[in-house]
């Protein structure tokens, strides 16, 4: 009788192992990026006390193998490089925003579940980033989302780059301190 209730235990115990073992994962479909080059890559431009160039502009989208499902929408990258040419004045950097301009100068919008594309300078305080003296330079990452319908051929004209600043006047000024050591 102990034999048989012993049986009949592990008989349970080993139906129960059985139930929680974890199932084989079943094949994951490979994700790959697909890229859209942008003509040209790089492209340089001078605004009032700003030269700005972007460099190594691309379009990439995310895409699942065999079923051509979007895994991630498209992004624009690239490297945003600004330069403060004037000679007196100090640039403080608030942002930017992007927008893609179709073939008859209308702006193509985003998808309604996408975010308006940015451009993010950096910290505030002395010497961050957003802060631009006379003949200073930075660089920014550049990561927006991309309009689907701008990836049709022949529908995109530009990529526009609002910028927003704050200028003010540079100055230099000297303070002197009259000073005597030990009594002189």
């Amino acid at each position: 009788m102990l034999t048989k209730s012993l049986l009949v235990a592990l008989g349970a115990a080993c139906a129960m192992l059985a139930a929680c073992t974890p199932q084989a994962p079943s094949a994951i479909a490979a994700v790959n990026d697909k890229v859209y080059t942008v003509t040209p890559n790089a492209m340089k431009v001078k605004a009032g006390i700003v030269v700005g160039e972007v460099t190594d502009m691309k379009v990439t989208e995310r895409v699942e193998e065999g079923s051509g499902r979007i895994a991630v929408p498209a992004k624009l990258t690239g490297k945003l490089s600004l330069r403060n040419i004037s000679s007196d004045q100090t640039m403080r950097l608030v942002g930017g925003k992007i927008s893609y301009i179709d073939m008859q100068g209308k702006p193509i919008v985003l998808e309604d579940n996408r975010t308006a594309p940015s451009v993010q300078v950096g910290a505030t305080g002395y010497g961050s980033a957003d802060r631009l003296d006379p003949g200073q330079a930075s660089s920014h990452s550049l990561d927006a989302e991309f309009p689907v319908a701008a990836l049709k051929a022949k529908n995109l004209k530009e990529v526009r780059l609002e910028l927003a600043f704050i200028p003010s006047q540079f100055r230099e000024e000297t303070l002197n301190f009259t000073v005597s050591i030990g009594g002189q």
